[in-house]
């Protein structure tokens, strides 16, 4: 018995993770990591990183990544409801500058897969959303950089409320564009 379910997206590196969810009246369980599961869809991830953070409705985070020391993410919603963004920043990728969105949310429970080399992102969609999230490298905060969520050449639909600004912080407001940004071999 499978104990989650991977599914490719468009960009076929990036995927979104079902886990299998054991439910009834006191609650429900899920693994949401399992290194032999994983290896056995080619992530050896050796993740050295756990985070968690909480983001109001209308926040958007992003698109962050590390031209050093890149880290694969495994992210996951245990509160509330996101719409989650990997943009593709390999140079030899035939996806280069292509994206990925899925909706991850506490009640859908999937978690996506953005492995290094991806630019990542979020909006949140609900009142507020806690993410947690395992990386396969360390916080290198000289190494980070940041494209811009909204550059017009990447055209990302982010599914934004109705005449509202999203709520970003400065480093993010002041990201680069897809065609002035560092990117990966």
């Amino acid at each position: 018995m499978s104990i989650m379910e991977f599914i490719k997206t468009a960009i076929p590196e990036v995927l979104l993770v079902k886990p299998k969810i054991f439910e009834d009246h006191r609650g429900f369980f899920m693994e949401t990591w399992q290194a032999k599961t994983f290896t056995r869809v080619g992530i050896t991830a050796d993740f050295v990183q756990d985070n968690h953070s909480r983001s109001a409705r209308g926040v958007l985070r992003g698109l962050h990544y590390q031209i050093q020391k890149p880290q694969g993410k495994l992210v996951r919603v245990i509160f509330g409801e996101i719409y989650d963004v990997a943009v593709d920043l390999r140079k030899s990728s035939a996806t280069f500058g292509n994206w990925v969105g899925t909706i991850l949310s506490a009640e859908n429970k999937q978690m996506l897969w953005i492995p290094p080399g991806f630019a990542h992102g979020f909006y949140v969609l609900s009142q507020g959303a806690e993410c947690v999230y395992k990386c396969t490298d360390y916080y290198a905060p000289e190494h980070e950089r940041t494209l811009l969520w909204n550059d017009p050449d990447l055209c990302i639909s982010w599914p934004l409320s109705k005449n509202e600004e999203p709520i970003v912080s400065q480093k993010d407001a002041a990201g680069k564009k897809l065609y002035e940004a560092e990117v990966f071999e």
